[in-house]
């Protein structure tokens, strides 16, 4: 057994920097390297790839501008990768890289590991009386994918039978790091503090540039935004881990950059369930143990459930999305009325047809409006206007007609209209709909080359609720007060998990926790999102990085592509809440970790 493990994280999405797996390889010294490659939508999509070609399906960008230009010295040097670019066709991609390596002369032994996509299943589970788990909707009829997310143990089989490169389909995000320590350090089933120890090491490193600077709330602190370096963990047997970059790149990482990767999009901290372990994480800390490298310890795990979580999507009809500039006086008024104009000609065109009216449309003036910022907008007087213009239809032959009459407003609009960029072409909206299976119900192999294993789910065992935890509470005594913006006191990271917005916010310092979670209540954070927010809002403590987790229900006008917002994702929440004002004891005003931008 190895001391310590090296695990680089090379990217957050099909479409991050190619160049990740080129600065992990020559400019560190890693044994390990993932990838995520998949987005619950991006499923969709491959699934519809595939359906046009058999041996598509899968993210090409890993095989053919990620590894290429490194595979001989990923081999020289002995890294192992993991990824789950294999999306809706794992064989294909393995098959894709298969080539390559034959190409190349290099050797290389290739395991993939199956069983997550159940779309063969769909009319049994439909017969079953399956219902979506947080609205109890039946199963629609047309679904285009139907996967589940699989666990670590067979990534760990895939490696402890010598696969080189481990290629799955949709399998938790964290996995792909869990996998290689369990490989590794031979940890069991049942070692639920271990394992949700490396599950968080595959969740640091999942978002890669996240987790270094990027998005930070104090971006002006991150320096090198040209090239800043991926993430890497150092990984000891016990589950402590620090985390580090490759030296010489832009980034930084610090405990409050950390901690805004580690709450993205978790939800409930007491109970973060994956496939493996249920992650408790309300009493994690977070050392500065050098320049730019965190020591993250106190995780502790519980049982899993004992079903998988499968993300299935459906088409929904088509969006397309047009922007123009409005230039001079009055330019948010000629905005208003070309966007309204635009749609009303097109409304009567498409009746004309017999195609009937939008099933949703958005008008948004970027600029002047800030129209999400609601109630608490500025309103500007700018003589510069993007009008932004979104709407959604069952059919695509509508849209085509949206498209082509956007250009006439050129001639026919106001003075000062420009910035037309060309017909938007109508795109499939993808709705997404999640349920839960028996494990047991769940076929899933792990194979290298010619060989193959089948892996059962481990014995189930009771899934045990979190113990209650103690937070500080803020002495509300009469003292004098000062007017600040919440962004003063702490930190803040927003992300999307469906039509749920996550949403963290981190004291900057410890000193300053009790007051945070005394003013950012549920009420206060529901009343200030309103105009966002159509649901429930559920708020979680974290009191070991002096947290508060909120997931805003019904947020997103639909999240994902089913949006007709700027914001599908959710990513500016955090933005708007840090603008909150807020009443701060005068004596804080000295304080030395009080934000002073």
């Amino acid at each position: 057994m190895k001391e310590t493990i090296r695990i680089g994280g090379a990217g957050g999405f099909w479409g991050d920097s190619v160049a990740a797996l080129e600065q992990l390889v020559l400019r560190s010294d890693v044994d390990y390297i993932m990838s995520d490659y998949l987005a619950e939508l991006t499923m969709a999509i491959l699934a519809k790839q595939k359906d046009r070609n058999a041996s598509a399906g899968f993210a090409t960008d890993f095989v053919s501008l990620s590894l290429k230009p490194v595979l001989r010295e990923v081999v020289r040097r002995g890294i192992r990768i993991v990824v789950n670019a294999g999306g809706m066709n794992p064989q294909g991609c393995a098959e894709a890289l298969r080539a390559l390596a034959a190409n190349l002369e290099v050797p290389l032994k290739i395991g993939v590991v199956e069983g997550d996509d159940l779309m063969a299943r769909a009319a049994e589970l439909r017969a079953a009386g399956t219902v979506e788990m947080f609205t109890g909707q039946p199963i629609p009829a047309q679904v285009t994918s139907m996967n589940a997310y699989l666990g670590a143990f067979p990534i760990a089989k895939a490696l402890e039978m010598g696969a080189d490169v481990v290629i799955t389909g949709r399998c938790a995000d964290s996995a792909l790091a869990l996998g290689p320590l369990i490989h590794e350090f031979g940890w069991a089933p049942d070692d639920y503090d271990r394992l949700a120890a490396g599950s968080m090491v595959g969740h640091i490193l999942e978002c890669g540039t996240q987790t270094t600077g990027g998005l930070f709330t104090d971006w002006e602190q991150v320096p090198g935004r040209e090239e800043l370096g991926f993430p890497i963990v150092e990984c000891n047997p016990d589950g402590v881990f620090d985390i580090t970059k490759p030296e010489g790149t832009g980034g930084l990482i610090t405990p409050l950059v950390v901690a805004e990767q580690l709450l993205y999009e978790v939800g409930d901290p007491a109970n973060y369930l994956l496939p493996d372990v249920t992650v408790d994480l309300r009493h994690v800390t977070l050392k500065q143990c050098g320049p730019n490298r965190v020591r993250l310890a106190g995780l502790r795990g519980r049982p899993p459930t004992d079903t998988y979580k499968v993300s299935a999507t459906y088409l929904d009809g088509y969006r397309a999305t047009a922007t123009l500039t409005m230039i001079g006086r009055g330019a948010a008024g000629k905005a208003r009325l070309i966007g309204n104009a635009i749609l009303n000609r097109t409304r009567a065109l498409m009746t004309q047809d017999g195609l009937g009216d939008y099933s949703e449309t958005n008008i948004e003036l970027l600029g002047t409006e800030e129209a999400t910022f609601g109630l608490n907008a500025r309103q500007l007087q700018s003589r510069e206007v993007v009008l932004r213009i979104a709407v959604r239809h069952r059919d695509e032959a509508a849209l085509q007609i949206f498209g082509r009459e956007l250009a006439p407003f050129g001639t026919s609009g106001t003075p000062g209209t420009t910035g037309f960029s060309g017909r938007p072409k109508p795109t499939p909206v993808y709705r997404l709909f999640s349920f839960l299976v028996p494990k047991r119900s769940v076929e899933v192999s792990a194979s290298v080359d010619q060989e193959s294993s089948r892996i059962a789910p481990s014995p189930p065992a009771s899934w045990q609720a979190p113990a209650a935890s103690q937070t500080p509470e803020f002495a509300n005594v009469a003292q004098s007060t000062v007017r600040m913006t919440l962004r003063s006191l702490a930190v803040a990271r927003s992300g999307d998990k469906a039509d749920i917005s996550h949403l963290a916010v981190i004291a900057r310092s410890p000193d300053f926790y009790p007051l945070l979670r005394h003013v950012v209540t549920i009420d206060a954070v529901a009343n200030y999102l309103s105009h966002l927010v159509n649901g429930r809002v559920e708020r979680y403590d974290v009191p070991g990085i002096h947290a508060v987790n909120f997931m805003l229900h019904d947020s997103l006008a639909g999240g994902g592509t089913a949006s007709l917002r700027s914001d599908s994702l959710g990513k500016a929440f955090a933005e708007i809440l840090l603008d909150l004002e807020i009443d701060v004891p005068t004596a804080l005003k000295s304080h030395p970790h009080l934000w002073q931008g």
